[in-house]
Order: structure tokens, then sequence, then C-alpha cells
């Protein structure tokens, strides 16, 4: 399991999500209208499926701003602002804090919905992708909610049975098709992602493989969605295998992190590999065996870009090195 510092970054959010007042019209209602209550404004997103660098320009942003912190050092924090300074748009509850503070998310229309929020022209914008690392626990918590919910709905107006327009309900964590009433909650792409280590002549080896579609040098653990009537450690053994030919056996199962990009959770393990197997994929075109030795000296010159570290994948690798590596992605 990973040790309480290794939590991956968009797994740390410690805000009540408050799933019994998303139906309490009343209570949602007060809410709104105390002027404490805090606002996260998204603009744009696209949740459908696509490749990573269409990814990266499709993200939805938040406004962040720079606040010192205890240490001296300053760190990004989302910009919130009060209901009444909040744009239209579709509302989502994120939940409340120990302190009773509620938290709501806008995904806003239009080409510039910050132009006009206050505190703006010291904020950029930016993507949970590039800022969810950086932003303590609160904050990365309420980002990735408000992203993977907002991406939900904006990927559920119609009703998969008939068709029919779908409506919004439970504060944007439900909707009802308009035609037949039945009820649509969210859903996540169950993901495995895994690294295969071995010991070879005494010495401990990870693997690492690169996709063809990726930059020339990065590498990464292997990863693969659950098909249905898997489990998630038959769907390591057939990930791994089909991607590289390898045969593993005992998944160790680490932990997990929610990855709205666009609606994934990602499962992650350590598996031990035994021997060959066939191979039926051309989804990882290079591989690599890498010592803790030649891990760290690899990403230390730029041979080898590890992930970033909004990622589990990079908290997986370092799980298996025993501490931090330079360089990523």
């Amino acid at each position: 399991m990973f040790a309480p510092h290794e939590t991956p970054a968009l797994s740390r959010g410690h805000i009540d999500v408050a799933g019994h007042r998303r139906t309490d019209d009343a209570w949602l209602r007060k809410a709104w209208a105390d002027p404490e209550t805090r606002v996260l404004v998204l603009q744009g997103g696209d949740p459908g499926s696509y490749g990573w660098q269409a990814m990266l320009a499709r993200q939805s942003q938040a406004l962040v701003t720079t606040a010192p912190g205890g240490d001296g050092t300053s760190r990004p924090r989302l910009l919130l602002v009060g209901p009444g300074d909040a744009p239209e748009g579709d509302r989502y509850l994120l939940g409340t804090d120990a302190d009773g503070l509620s938290y709501f998310a806008v995904r806003a229309a239009g080409d510039d919905p910050f132009a006009d929020l206050p505190g703006a022209a010291d904020a950029e914008p930016a993507s949970l992708r590039e800022v969810g690392a950086l932003l303590d626990a609160r904050d990365s918590g309420l980002l990735t909610h408000a992203v993977a919910v907002a991406n939900w709905n904006a990927a559920h107006r119609f009703c998969p049975m008939c068709g029919a327009p779908t409506r919004p309900e439970a504060a944007g964590h439900l909707r009802i098709c308009t035609e037949d009433g039945t009820e649509h909650y969210p859903r996540m792409d169950p993901a495995v992602i895994m690294l295969v280590h071995r010991e070879t002549d005494g010495v401990e080896q990870c693997l690492l493989g690169h996709n063809p579609r990726w930059p020339g040098g990065r590498y990464s653990v292997l990863a693969g969605f659950v098909e249905p009537g898997e489990s998630l450690e038959q769907a390591v053994v057939r990930e791994v295998a089909e991607e590289t030919g390898v045969r593993v056996c005992d998944p160790v199962y680490l932990g997990s992190q929610p990855w709205p990009f666009p609606r994934s959770l990602m499962l992650g393990y350590t598996a031990r590999a035994t021997g060959t197997a066939e191979r039926t994929d051309d989804e990882i075109s290079e591989v690599r065996w890498l010592s803790r030795d030649e891990l760290y000296a690899a990403a230390e010159s730029g041979e080898i870009l590890l992930p970033g570290s909004v990622s589990i994948a990079r908290k997986i690798i370092e799980h298996w090195y025993g501490g931090p590596l330079p360089g990523e992605w």
C-alpha cells in the first residue's frame, strides 16, 4: 500500500461531499444565498474521448492565483468567488468543510466567463492536470470533483436508453430522462495501472514502456481499462501480457486516484514478472527493464522522461524506487 506521504495528488481531497444535501432543495437555496459560500468557476472542457495531445487543449480550466505558504514560499490557490459574483451555468454542489462552509462549482457558458470575476486580473486559467499536484489538498479535491462531475454532465445530456433529453437533479449528481423518468448517475471507467518488476542476477528491475504516440523519451508504467466480467487482478495480468508479452503474477494493490480526463478511476498495482506470454497489442512500441540505479541515472540525464507528479503513475514508480526521482513530462 502507498505510505501516507505517497498519496496520489488527486486523491488528497478532504472536503465532505455532503451527499445527503444534494436533494435538500431548501438547504441548497440557503447555501447558495449565503455570501460566505465559495464557488469554483469552470471554463470549457470537452468530455469526449481523445488522445493526450487533444486532451491537453480541451481540458476544463479554473482561475488560479498565487498565495504565500507557511514556509515562506508561494503556491497556487484556486480563485473562489461568492454566489453573487458567479456567472450563469450548470451548478454542482461540491460539499462542505469542517467549519460549515459550502462549496459549489459552476460550469460557465460563454467565451470568457472569467472576465468579470473579482480578482481575475491577478489570476491565470489553469487545468487540473497542470496544477493538481501543486494545489493544497482542499483545492485539489475541489477541482478534481468539479471537473469530474462537469465532464459527466456534459457527456450525458441524452438518455442512453431512449435518446430523449435528460435534466440535472441532485445538485448535478443525477440526470433524469425527461421521457421515461429513468435515473442516471455519474459513471467512472475503472482502469488498472501497474508496475511490473522482476529480479535478475540478484538485481531488482522494473519495466517501463513507451507509447509510439508520445514524444521521444517518455516512459511510464503500463495501464489499461478493465473489461466486462473481469476482476482488477485479471485485468492486470491480461493487460501486461497483451501490451508487452510478459506473464505476471501476484498483483498487489497500492491505491487509487480519480483521473477525470475524461472519466477514469485509476487503480494502482505492482505485479511480478514470471515469464513470457502472447503479445497481442501494439500500444507499447518500446520497453525497458531498469534497475533502481539505472532508473535514477536515466531520469537524471533526461534519457527518459517520467510521468508528471499529478499522475498516480509517478507515485507507483517512486514507490518501487523508494524515493523521489528527477525530471518529469
